[in-house]
């Protein structure tokens, strides 16, 4: 094995040791894509082409994972997700 992919499987290890936590987003039938998108945007810092995919996702497939990160910077934006009347889970 060269160096090149023995450093690389050392990241990969490093990044799973990492827990990552994720904000899933699911469907409903009371929110307009526009809040959804609008809210996605200020609270999980997406881009409007982000955002409205995301919603798209949730739309079709019932849910979407809208953002991944460290728990701690997670917890507070799930909680302003369902603030705002969304369907959100920090898992």
């Amino acid at each position: 094995m060269g160096h090149k992919e023995k450093h690389l499987e050392e990241l990969l290890l490093e990044e799973v040791t990492v827990k990552q936590n994720e904000i899933v987003l699911f469907n409903d039938d009371v929110n307009t894509f526009d809040h959804v998108i609008q809210t996605l945007i200020s609270v999980c810092d997406h881009t409007p082409e982000q955002a409205e995919q995301c919603s798209l996702i949730v739309h079709y497939n019932g849910k979407c994972t809208v953002k991944t990160g460290e728990y701690d910077d997670l917890k507070p934006r799930c909680s302003k997700l369902l603030q705002a009347g969304l369907s959100a889970e920090l898992v």
